[in-house]
Formats: C-alpha cells, structure tokens, sequence
C-alpha cells in the first residue's frame, strides 16, 4: 500500500493542477468485471483505475450508460466527454479514429468463442449456429454469415446467450472470455464453459477515447505508465490475467498444440 500511495505521490507533478469534472459516456451492457457502469457498488476494471486515476488527478468522472450505437453520436454532439470502451480499430459511421484521442488501455479483452467444455476443439464446421450479443458485429465470423454456413441468434443480455449454449440450442457463444466466467459463476457448475482456442479469438484492448480532451487523456497515459505495478493489482483483483498466460492455461485444458490454434 505505501509503494502504491508513493506512486500516486510521484504522479501528482504531472499533471493539470485544475481538476475538471467529466462525463464518460459507456455501453449500457452488464459487461462486468470488465465493466459495469450501471452499478450501484463495484462497476468494474476500467472503472476501478479510472477512480484511481481521480483519486491523484483531482478530475471527476461521471457515467453516463447509452446504448452502444449511440455513444459516438453522443460524443459528436458533446453531450459526453469520453466513450468507453473504445478501440482505434473499431468502425463506426460517425467518428474516425483519427479525429479521436485514445488512452492506453485500460484492460485488454479476450474475445471469442465460447462453447461447453465438452465440446472444444471440434473445430470451426460445427459451429453452425453462433449466440451473439445485440449491437455487437461478428467481424470474424462474416464470412460464414455470409455463405450462409453459420447462423447468427442476437441476444439481448449474457444470460440469454449463455442458456442458449448450455441448453445446445446453439453451438457457440461469441463473448468475451472473463466475462464468461463471470456471468456462469452462478447459475452453472464449474468449468461450464470455456474458450475454444481453435475457434476465432482476439485480443482487443479497451481504451477511452476523447474529441475534444486531449490533456486529460494525456494524463491518464502518464498515470497508467508511472503506476505499472497498481495497474496490475486493480486487473489481478478483478481475474483479468495477460492472455499469454490465459492462453497457456487454456492449451493444457483442451490437449491442444500450438499449431492447432485459430489464426
């Protein structure tokens, strides 16, 4: 804890000695630990080092929850400040990345394919009906979309998507790998479901971006590289692990060969 507050300490020098207070517009999804910015306690990673970044900068963060393909279109119009999460490589038709300021991330996501456990590593052919969450776009399975090899359910929450993999009612589930975790805690036993390496997978980082607040983005990126140690606490605690070693773990699981993963 003291090497944490001499941390904080030796950032204060960096930066803006006027605090502002700021409006974060996030996706209105339960995307926890992640995030989720429509509780009332604990709202997730991101949240967790954007309050710790408060706590030495002065600036204050308030979360506004918008639908996912209102954010931009929001941030436009300056009825929020940031848009979190946001990612240099996403696509929308309102903003383009090079009009926007991103941070360094503040997590990185492993999205993919979640299946039963018991049903890894069958490969790509059996996957012909995928769960996806509502606003989300199936980049890596267009393709298969498109020839008609995959069908797509959207869902309009996580639970849904994860009743309709255990029930078998479809073959995958295309989430985020903690958040999977996250959500089957609960209602399924152990190891319910996992990530099937051999299916697509990528790992995507979560920043926020900005139009308009480049200084303060330029703080946080002082505050996330003076503070590597703290950083990685706050991801430890919430379960996010890097993906070299989530992907290690996940080979020994499903007796799989390096060259037997999904590029």
């Amino acid at each position: 804890m003291m090497r944490w507050i001499a941390l904080f300490a030796s950032s204060l020098f960096c930066f803006n000695a006027f605090a502002g207070k700021y409006i974060v517009g996030a996706q209105n999804l339960s995307y926890f630990p992640h995030y989720d910015f429509s509780s009332p306690v604990d709202k997730g990673v991101a949240w967790s080092i954007l309050e710790a970044f408060s706590e030495v900068s002065g600036h204050e963060f308030v979360y506004l929850n918008l639908p996912i393909r209102r954010l931009q279109l929001e941030l436009v119009k300056g009825n929020v400040d940031f848009v979190y999460p946001d990612n240099r490589g996403w696509y929308n038709s309102i903003t383009t990345s090079s009009d926007k300021y991103f941070s360094s991330p503040l997590t990185n996501a492993v999205t993919g394919t979640i299946v039963k456990r018991q049903n890894a590593g069958k490969g790509i052919e059996k996957i012909n009906h995928l769960a996806m969450p509502l606003g989300f776009t199936p980049v890596n399975w267009q393709e298969r979309i498109d020839n008609k090899s995959t069908k797509i359910t959207w869902v309009t929450d996580i639970h849904q998507g994860l009743a309709l993999l255990y029930q078998e009612r479809v073959n995958g589930l295309d989430l985020e790998y903690f958040v999977s975790q996250h959500f089957a805690q609960l209602p399924y036993e152990k190891d319910a479901f996992t990530l099937d390496l051999t299916l697509p997978h990528n790992e995507i980082p979560f920043s926020l971006s900005t139009l308009y607040h480049q200084d303060i983005i330029s703080e946080l990126n002082t505050f996330i590289a003076s503070n590597p140690e703290l950083i990685d606490s706050i991801r430890a605690k919430y379960g996010i692990v890097p993906f070299e070693k989530l992907s290690q773990k996940l080979l020994k699981e499903q007796g799989l060969k390096v060259e037997e993963v999904w590029k």
